[in-house]
C-alpha cells in the first residue's frame, strides 16, 4: 500500500515539474525557469545535476544585470571633444556654438580635404594636438610704397592672434628698410626679418612682380628657417584667434564673396589666350589671394609655377583680369589644396560677403573697395 502511494505521489511530482519546465522554455524568461525548477523540486530530493543547473542559471542572471549596469556607466563617460577641451586647463566656453558650426557648415571638400572653421570640433582637436609641438612658421608680406602705413597694425594684431605660443618669423619684403623704424616689440619666440625688394610703383607693376618676389624669398633663406610659410596681404588685421588648425601641406582660403554662390558666378579667367584661363567644367571653389600657405616644399612649387604663368602672359602682352588671384586659382584647380580655410580667415563687409560664425582675419583694403565714395573719404581709404 505504501509502495503504491509513493509511486502515485512520484508520478504527480514528475508531471508538475515537466509541465513547469515546458512552459518556462517556451514563454518565460530564463530566471523564471530557474526559480520554477527549484520551487517544484521541494518534495523530491534534488540530485547534483539539478543543483548545478540552478547555480549556473542564477550566475547567468547576476552576470546579466551587472553587464547592463556596466554598459550604462560607459555611455555616461565624457566624449572625446570634452576631454580635449579640458586638457591642461583649456575649457571650451561655448559648446553650443560649436555644435551649430558643425551642423550647419560643410566640414570637408568633395576630395576629402578638411574645411576649417575655427570653433569646430576638429579645429579644437587639432589645436590641442599641435599646440605643444615646436613648429617653425613664417608669415610673409610685401610692403612697398603707401602700403607701409598698414604694417604696424598688421604686426600688432598678428602678435595677439596669429599662432600664439608658436615660433613665428615675420618676413617683410620692402623697398624701404626704415619702414619699421623704430622696430615693433615682439613676444618670446617671435622675430622679424626685413628682406629688400626693388621699388615697384603702381599696382600693375606690383601684380606682375609680387609672386616672383615671393618665389625668390621662399627659395632663399626662408626655406631653411621655417617648416610652414603663409603669404598675406599687409592691409589686413587679425581680429580673432588663428591657431594650429590652419596648418596643412597646401592651404587655401575661400573667397568670402563667392563662398555660397554657384560655380558659374566665379570670376575665373575666361580669356582663352591667358595661361590662367579656366574652362567651364573646371573648378570647385574660388579662393582669395589675401591669405594662403603650406609647407615650404609646396609653397616653393606654388610660387614658382604661378610666377611662370604670369611671366608667360606678360611675354604675350596680357594679364589676367583678376591679376595674381586668377593665377593662384588656376594653380589650385590643378593642385587641389589639402586644407581649405573657411571665409572666417579672409573676410570684409560687403553686400556679397557670406555670413561667418566668427571673423578672424579682415581685409582693410578690400573693405575700402566695398565702401561708397563718401565712406571711403570718411575712413581715409
Amino acid at each position: 500500500m505504501k509502495t503504491a502511494n509513493m509511486e502515485e505521489i512520484s508520478k504527480k511530482v514528475k508531471k508538475k515539474t515537466h509541465h513547469c519546465t515546458r512552459v518556462d522554455e517556451d514563454k518565460l524568461p530564463l530566471f523564471h525557469c530557474a526559480l520554477c525548477v527549484c520551487r517544484h523540486a521541494g518534495p523530491v530530493r534534488m540530485n547534483r545535476i539539478q543543483l548545478l543547473l540552478c547555480c549556473f542559471l542564477l550566475s547567468l542572471i547576476i552576470y546579466f544585470f551587472n553587464g547592463r549596469r556596466a554598459a550604462a556607466s560607459l555611455e555616461s563617460a565624457h566624449p572625446l571633444s570634452q576631454v580635449l577641451g579640458m586638457k591642461d586647463g583649456m575649457i571650451l566656453k561655448d559648446m553650443s556654438s560649436m555644435k551649430t558650426v558643425d551642423s550647419k557648415t560643410p566640414q570637408e571638400t568633395s576630395w576629402g580635404a578638411p574645411m576649417v572653421w575655427g570653433d569646430s570640433h576638429n579645429s579644437v582637436w587639432r589645436r590641442a594636438k599641435l599646440s605643444e609641438r615646436g613648429i617653425r612658421i613664417g608669415l610673409l608680406a610685401l610692403v612697398v610704397g603707401t602700403y607701409a602705413r598698414f604694417v604696424r597694425h598688421f604686426l600688432y594684431s598678428a602678435e595677439n592672434h596669429f599662432l600664439p605660443g608658436q615660433m613665428v618669423t615675420y618676413y617683410i619684403l620692402t623697398d624701404n628698410p626704415r619702414t619699421l623704424d623704430p622696430p615693433v616689440e615682439l613676444g618670446p619666440g617671435r622675430q622679424m626679418k626685413m628682406l629688400p625688394a626693388a621699388e615697384l610703383p603702381g599696382w600693375d607693376r606690383l601684380a606682375y612682380r609680387r609672386m616672383v618676389l615671393f618665389a625668390e624669398a621662399i627659395w632663399g633663406s626662408i626655406g631653411k628657417e621655417v617648416d610652414y610659410i603663409f603669404c598675406a596681404d599687409i592691409d589686413q588685421e587679425f581680429v580673432g584667434p588663428v591657431g594650429e588648425e590652419i596648418l596643412g601641406d597646401l592651404v587655401a582660403t575661400l573667397h568670402p564673396e563667392f563662398f555660397e554662390m554657384p560655380r558659374n558666378n566665379f570670376p575665373y579667367e575666361d580669356q582663352e589666350e591667358s595661361s590662367a584661363c579656366v574652362e567651364e567644367d573646371e573648378g570647385d571653389y574660388y579662393y582669395t589671394s589675401e591669405f594662403y600657405g603650406g609647407v615650404v616644399s609646396q609653397m616653393r612649387r606654388l610660387a614658382r609655377e604661378c610666377s611662370l604663368l604670369i611671366l608667360q602672359d606678360q611675354a604675350n602682352n596680357m594679364m589676367a583680369k583678376g591679376l595674381e588671384e586668377s593665377y593662384l586659382n588656376r594653380y589650385l584647380i590643378d593642385h587641389r589644396p589639402t586644407c581649405v580655410l573657411s571665409p572666417e580667415y579672409s573676410w570684409w563687409d560687403s553686400p556679397l560677403t557670406a555670413h561667418v560664425p566668427k571673423k578672424r582675419l579682415v581685409s582693410l583694403g578690400r573693405q575700402c573697395e566695398a565702401y561708397d565714395i563718401e565712406k571711403r573719404e570718411l575712413q581715409r581709404c
